[in-house]
């Protein structure tokens, strides 16, 4: 009896110490990765998760008293992104001119915290046509001709914004007369980042700005 004991003594704490060793080599994005290098819109920056023992998330979020959660789906054909898959568009994007990765919310959000490498296009801009197809062509590859709008090169957007409440992507994306689907911009190729800066700033990912 005091040889099992003794045993399970050991194996308690061999695995206390696996435990620990691991735990401090690095807080990972996923397996092996600790960071990833990248270069997106003329901003060198690396992802990773913050590696301080006890780090909180930003003031920011969090507090709970939010609006509705938004749903899991936008619209048909609209791809709902998690955190990973949303790196993995930031990786493409890159080299890839045809995706764009896009921070919806109001200028003032996008100085004071936001993910690095997006570009701010405020959903505001989706409340009137003029805006919302001066926004298409500026940055989204559409094109007016003739009073169409041709969307044969338009980019494949990847955007959030505040979080899983947060109305401002749902709201370029379908809520308005001017809101992307209801101008003809494809669906496949919309992906929204449902869980936005609530998210990443709980994973304590990278973020700049005035608030960081």
């Amino acid at each position: 009896m005091k040889t099992s004991k003794k045993l399970l003594l050991a194996c308690f704490i061999t695995s206390l110490c696996f435990t620990s060793s691991y735990a401090q080599k690095f807080i990972a994005i996923k397996k092996g990765v600790k960071s990833i290098k990248m270069n997106l819109n003329d901003e060198k920056f690396t992802i990773m998760r913050n590696q301080k023992a006890g780090n909180k998330i930003s003031h920011l979020y969090e507090t709970t008293n939010r609006g509705m959660p938004q749903p899991m789906i936008l619209a048909n054909g609209v791809e709902t992104l998690g955190e990973l898959e949303f790196i993995e568009y930031m990786k493409k994007a890159q080299k890839d001119e045809s995706i764009v990765i896009v921070d919806s919310r109001t200028p003032g959000w996008y100085e004071r915290l936001r993910i690095p490498g997006a570009i701010n296009i405020p959903f505001k801009n989706f409340e009137s046509k003029d805006t919302a197809i001066e926004a298409m062509e500026d940055d989204l590859g559409v094109v007016e001709k003739n009073g169409k709008l041709d969307f044969s090169n338009a980019k494949t957007i990847v955007a959030y914004c505040n979080g899983y409440w947060c109305g401002q992507t749902p709201g370029m994306v379908t809520r308005s007369k001017y809101a992307l689907l209801n101008m003809g911009y494809p669906a496949s190729k919309i992906k929204y980042y449902r869980g936005g800066m609530q998210a990443w700033t709980s994973m304590g990912f990278t973020v700049v700005g005035s608030e960081q």
